[in-house]
């Protein structure tokens, strides 16, 4: 079976979208599946890779950037020359959608509805009429969560033909490790440092909170905003930017932390892929009522603690409650690491992929 997926990026570049596109393409590939994956250049030139027997990336040339998304004349023209059994739409990619329905046959649609748009909301209104067509022909749509379906006014409309599969890691990459015993409590951040993370606000309740440092690992638009605020902030001495973190490298990262924060603050953060590896290496955490996928991966009072967005203040006082209960910490890590491996493993949701696939075809 071949299996076409599309989206705007693949890995080296960065992303919980394009770590799980990668982790699908490389995880299919290995059951026996030829899959080409389908993106854009970071140059205007084309290129074509294959990373592993059976695994074909096609990197169409780039001609411009626009409201966050990369378009590509050229890859209209490379879908159209692609034959395959299934394809998989990675959403949102508006260009993506014209890309899917351009591929030769037309083989049948299965999309994975990561998120609504939220920000760009001139581009949503001149969008939507494609999207209701993707929604509307595609014959199988994969959420992340319960939670978003129900809360996405897109989503909710297609109920019927959704599918819930979490995404997956590694769960053998991301072990648990040993805590630090040092006097002073580390916390850790892992993402593209983006508007809607709430970096903001996890600094500003640094501020409430003594005995404990912060490690930021990622980069992106926000960071020069973000150093400037810790230095106003006066916790300059308790706050780490890493910068990118290599893959390889995130699970011992993880492994020397006590505490994760991910303090996102709107829906477009939609799962948080950062929260599973987080999970699988123990560590407790503390996230936000999103609404979203956030909301499924880390329990309240399970896994960690879940605050409402946007609140310093309760980042503060939830961070202070873990800072002093070792007891807890370690109870909600050990409870962490049983959800991450029976919900979200990656064997677990390609099984799940796989069953998509075939209910697709028959």
């Amino acid at each position: 079976m071949h299996i076409l997926h599309i989206y705007k990026d693949y890995p080296p570049v960065l992303g919980g979208i394009e770590g799980y596109v990668r982790d699908l393409a490389e995880g299919l590939v290995a059951r026996g599946y030829q899959v080409t994956v389908l993106v854009t250049n970071t140059t205007r030139c084309t290129s074509i890779e294959k990373p592993l027997p059976g695994l074909t990336i096609v990197r169409a040339a780039r001609m411009m950037h626009l409201a966050s998304t990369p378009l590509s004349p050229a890859m209209i023209a490379l879908a159209r020359g692609i034959r395959a059994d299934i394809v998989h739409l990675q959403f949102p990619y508006p260009p993506g959608d014209l890309a899917a329905m351009a591929v030769s046959g037309p083989p049948p649609l299965v999309v994975t509805y990561h998120s609504d748009i939220v920000r760009q909301k001139t581009l949503l209104r001149l969008y939507r009429p494609l999207l209701a067509l993707t929604l509307r022909r595609a014959v199988r749509i994969i959420a992340s969560s319960p939670g978003y379906i129900a809360s996405s006014p897109f989503l909710r409309h297609h109920a019927s033909k959704c599918e819930v599969i979490p995404i997956g890691v590694d769960t053998t990459r991301f072990t648990p490790g040993d805590r630090n015993a040092g006097a002073t409590l580390r916390l850790l951040f892992v993402g593209r440092l983006r508007y809607y993370k709430g970096l903001h606000l996890l600094i500003e309740a640094l501020r409430m909170v003594e005995g404990v440092e912060l490690w930021i690992a990622g980069n992106g638009p926000e960071r020069a905003r973000l150093e400037q605020q810790v230095v106003g902030a006066g916790v300059q001495h308790r706050v780490q930017f890493l910068g990118d973190v290599a893959d390889d490298d995130l699970p011992a990262l993880y492994r020397q932390v006590d505490i994760f924060v991910l303090p996102s603050y709107l829906r477009a953060e939609a799962f948080g892929i950062v929260l599973v590896e987080a999970l699988a290496s123990g560590v407790p955490c503390i996230s936000t009522a999103l609404g979203t996928g956030t909301d499924f991966v880390n329990v309240h009072e399970e896994t960690g603690l879940v605050v409402p967005p946007g609140d310093a203040a309760a980042l503060a006082e939830a961070i202070c409650r873990l800072r002093d209960d070792p007891a807890l910490r370690a109870k909600y890590g050990a409870a962490a690491v049983q959800r991450a491996r029976t919900l979200f493993s990656r064997e677990r949701m390609l099984d799940a992929v796989e069953q998509v696939y075939s209910q697709v075809l028959r």
